[in-house]
């Protein structure tokens, strides 16, 4: 026997008016032998259907492939979840936070064969250009799940503290990869991710927190510095901080540390001379170089010293220091020097031969 075959009316009417003209009971049990559930009439009044309602209708799979079709923005990336916004001026004062953070570096000397070496008295690493200086990071007790660490590099003064710090134009233009701005490198690990912060266009580089090996209580990272400080259109001379965050992957800052850093061709050359120059101003020893920048009424008051000691009897016994800048010009002045000297001892000597003259030997004697 066939089935007799439902023809839908053309109707502009109601859902529920549809309804009740299209299907009955008796007709849905003889064509489904299972019972159907019927949905309750409401009167063309009532029949409000909001976002809500439509979703419930429609089931629980469609709501969820909505939101899965629904596209992010185009600015936002992956990266911007695990890149946290940096501050304008960044905090470079140390914190060690609740893990105790902190930094060892290798003793390495001053010896001039060394690649990189810290200094304890100045806070500051002198390292050569492309070299990788290993760190130790100690921490007091197991970090979270996905901890890294992240290195960011400041300029020292107020002055520059605003301005990002880069490498400059001639050694960007040798390098290929795709990190060629980024001063800082972190090597040694595939895991390695660099960021340039879209507000402030500051440059950072991470890498993921790994446990101490056993038998070790610290974990070495690996850092190099792709630029001298000397360099022209990038750090020129300025001196520059790194900072150095221990994180959660959520951008949590655990602890901080900062150290000053030079880029220069003989680390332990530098790193004695700065030590012995921080020595000489600690102990006040540099008030002979404030002389030469000192008033003229200095000057005046010593010549007079001079010509009025010399006019009588009593010898001028002062004595002056003179900083010369080249060897040259030094050999010059001690030549004059010592001949200024001879003048006054054959002076002296005629002197004395006027006082007291020789007598002239008779024939007797």
């Amino acid at each position: 026997m066939d089935q007799p075959v439902l023809e839908l009316p053309l109707s502009q009417g109601s859902f529920s008016e549809l309804w009740a003209g299209m299907v009955t009971s008796s007709d849905v049990g003889a064509l489904c032998p299972q019972p159907v559930p019927t949905l309750p009439l409401v009167s063309a009044s009532e029949e409000t259907w909001g976002p809500q309602e439509q979703l419930q209708l429609l089931g629980s799979d469609f709501q969820f492939d909505l939101l899965m079709d629904e596209e992010l923005p185009a600015d936002v990336t992956a990266k911007d979840f695990v890149n946290p916004p940096s501050s304008t001026v960044p905090v470079t004062t140390d914190y060690p936070g609740a893990y105790s953070f902190e930094l060892q570096f290798q003793n390495s000397g001053m010896a001039k064969s060394v690649t990189s070496t810290y200094s304890e008295k100045l806070k500051k690493l002198f390292c050569q250009l492309a070299k990788t200086t290993p760190i130790e990071v100690l921490v007091s007790e197991e970090l979270p799940q996905g901890a890294v660490l992240r290195a960011t590099a400041v300029y020292k003064k107020s002055d520059h503290v605003a301005d990002v710090v880069k490498r400059c134009p001639h050694h960007q233009t040798e390098d290929s990869s795709d990190n060629r701005s980024h001063l800082i490198r972190l090597e040694g690990s595939q895991l390695v991710q660099y960021f340039e912060d879209p507000n402030t266009l500051r440059q950072s580089v991470t890498v993921p927190y790994e446990p101490p090996q056993l038998g070790s209580k610290h974990t070495t990272i690996l850092l190099s510095f792709m630029c001298n400080s000397s360099c022209m259109g990038g750090m020129n001379r300025r001196p520059i901080l790194t900072i150095l965050t221990l994180e959660t992957p959520e951008g949590l800052v655990l602890g901080r540390r900062s150290f000053e850093v030079r880029v220069c061709a003989c680390p332990g050359r530098d790193r004695k001379t700065e030590e012995e120059n921080a020595g000489k101003t600690q102990s006040g020893s540099k008030q002979t170089k404030k002389r030469k920048s000192a008033p003229a009424p200095n000057t005046s008051n010593s010549v007079k010293k001079v010509r009025s000691s010399s006019s009588g009897e009593e010898e001028d016994k002062e004595v002056f220091t003179l900083h010369v800048r080249g060897r040259e010009r030094y050999e010059m002045l001690k030549k004059i020097n010592a001949g200024l000297e001879l003048l006054d001892t054959d002076g002296k000597r005629t002197k004395q031969e006027k006082k007291f003259p020789k007598k002239d030997k008779s024939d007797s004697d």
